[in-house]
């Protein structure tokens, strides 16, 4: 399954991937296409066989703060939205731990990782509502790591970080001397903002966070729970080539293959985010190489022979923005002169007795001529291997492009055909809005 990972109708950002058993579920908050606010009143998880990464199943609502039409809510001391939960499991339970904005967060359990999640507790404590950084028990974005000694660690924060030790025995009481504030400092280089996540990878303890340099996952390790911490670099950042906006997720080994999960924005803003996911390597010294952002997901690589939807672009640059018509269409719009939209990779095959393809793209006209050329490799200087004239009117477009053999991302740049003095009247405005596209031999 290519990025986004999940149906491109459904939106979950600040994914936490959990393997149990067999399957890999996700748990995350959950937005909404076209919203003007962050996320919704409740929480949803996804899960795929370990085997099978391209097939994911929905296993519906897990958790509410509001009434809807098939659920009551399960807490009757707010009725704020829910962000960035995190599921643990521990003894053959399963601990849904939840952030509620402005409000006490809490602890749900189940006896199967996809729920149903019951009610434990609010977070029960002894420290004063007003230690500074606690933010009065709403626990923000909680992580939580089960060791492999039985205790369990939750970390928490927002512009400041805090940890504490949970009681094991049940859960949601916080043990008593455990806390501890500014886990991962606010100074640079760690520059902690939120979305805290602890993982442990061996002997050494991780801590994948969002810093305030922005739209970024960058992590820490030490050697204790407790720390300190050491930082040490960047996994991913969702804002290079592509609208910015703030990121949230952590790793994840399946099968033996390490993952970070992670998110995007869509419709020009970054209220409706879609995860999405990208292979990273985590060496012998313990640091994690940056990795780019790309449209494979959980692909090897794409198919260049079967239609590609259009936003699934990896690259975005000049306006261009993707934003969903409704449930069955998705495509990319504001598309301006000079817009880049780009896509990594496919992989052409070993062809090497034809010297050219075909190319077909499906667009709606907005009553502008121009042209889409198509570049491999590299959007700047990269080779120009054809050009595809659009026209008015929605349709299929097509022309004829240099073949390719091997593995290349493919880019895009759009260019308005006015010229003259009647060409002002066309700078700034949407050319066409592209839906999909095939290369054909």
């Amino acid at each position: 399954m290519a990025n986004p990972y999940l149906p491109g109708w459904e939106y979950i950002p600040d994914g936490e991937p959990r393997v149990f058993g067999n399957r890999v579920y996700v748990y995350g908050s959950h937005d909404r296409v076209g919203s003007h606010t962050f996320c919704d009143h409740k929480l949803k998880v996804w899960s795929a066989s370990v085997d099978d990464l391209n097939n994911w199943q929905c296993h519906g609502d897990i958790f509410h703060t509001a009434d809807d039409r098939d659920h009551k809510s399960d807490v009757n001391w707010t009725g704020n939205s829910l962000f960035a939960p995190d599921v643990v499991e521990k003894d053959g339970k399963y601990y849904l731990y939840a952030y509620i904005v402005g409000a006490k967060g809490c602890v749900a359990v189940a006896d199967k990782p996809e729920g149903p999640f019951k009610l434990l507790s609010q977070y029960q404590y002894s420290i004063p509502d007003n230690t500074e950084g606690f933010d009065e028990g709403i626990f923000i974005d909680p992580g939580v790591l089960v060791d492999d000694d039985g205790r369990v660690y939750v970390y928490c924060g927002y512009l400041s970080s805090y940890m504490a030790e949970l009681n094991g025995d049940n859960m949601y009481e916080m043990v008593e001397g455990s806390f501890k504030k500014d886990i991962i400092p606010v100074e640079e280089p760690f520059c902690f903002f939120e979305a805290c996540s602890p993982r442990k990878v061996g002997d050494t303890y991780y801590l994948i966070y969002s810093p305030t340099t922005g739209n970024r996952l960058v992590y820490a390790t030490s050697d204790s729970p407790t720390g300190p911490f050491t930082y040490r670099g960047i996994i991913v950042d969702n804002g290079v080539d592509y609208p910015a906006g703030n990121d949230h997720g952590s790793i994840c080994c399946i099968k033996g293959q390490w993952y970070i999960f992670y998110h995007r924005m869509t419709n020009g803003t970054i209220f409706s985010r879609r995860g999405c996911v990208e292979k990273i390597n985590i060496l012998e010294d313990g640091t994690i190489p940056q990795v780019e952002m790309t449209s494979l997901g959980f692909e090897e690589s794409l198919n260049p022979y079967k239609q590609t939807p259009a936003d699934i672009a990896c690259v975005l640059k000049g306006g261009a923005i993707i934003t969903e018509r409704n449930e069955f269409e998705r495509m990319i719009t504001n598309i301006q002169d000079e817009c880049i939209i780009g896509y990594k990779y496919y992989d052409f095959g070993e062809d090497f007795s034809s010297k050219t393809m075909e190319f077909s793209a499906k667009v709606k006209g907005l009553g502008c001529y121009a042209t889409l050329e198509i570049l491999v490799d590299n959007y700047e200087n990269g080779e120009k291997i054809g050009e595809c004239n659009i026209g008015l009117d929605s349709g299929i477009y097509r022309t004829t492009v240099k073949n390719l053999t091997g593995r290349h991302a493919i880019f895009f740049k759009t260019k308005s055909t006015a010229e003259g003095w009647g060409a002002q009247y066309f700078e700034g405005r949407a050319l066409f809005e592209l839906e999909s596209f095939v290369f054909m031999k």
